[in-house]
């Protein structure tokens, strides 16, 4: 049981070490994200919208 109350202070100690990102940066950083993955859908729709199309074409020939 010390071995977890030594892991758990030494996590405390580490934590208070950490630099966290002030409120302007962290807004920066989720718009970078949420349009990273909206980007990042529109274009894996895009392509499977188009391998499927490519495919029904194959199909039908």
């Amino acid at each position: 049981m010390s071995k977890v109350s030594n892991f758990l202070q030494e996590v405390g100690s580490e934590m208070r070490k950490t630099s966290w990102p002030k409120s302007k940066e962290l807004t920066k950083y989720t718009v970078v994200v949420i349009s990273t993955v909206i980007v990042m859908a529109l274009f894996f729709t895009v392509v499977d919208l188009g391998v499927s199309e490519l495919f029904r074409w194959f199909l039908s020939l």
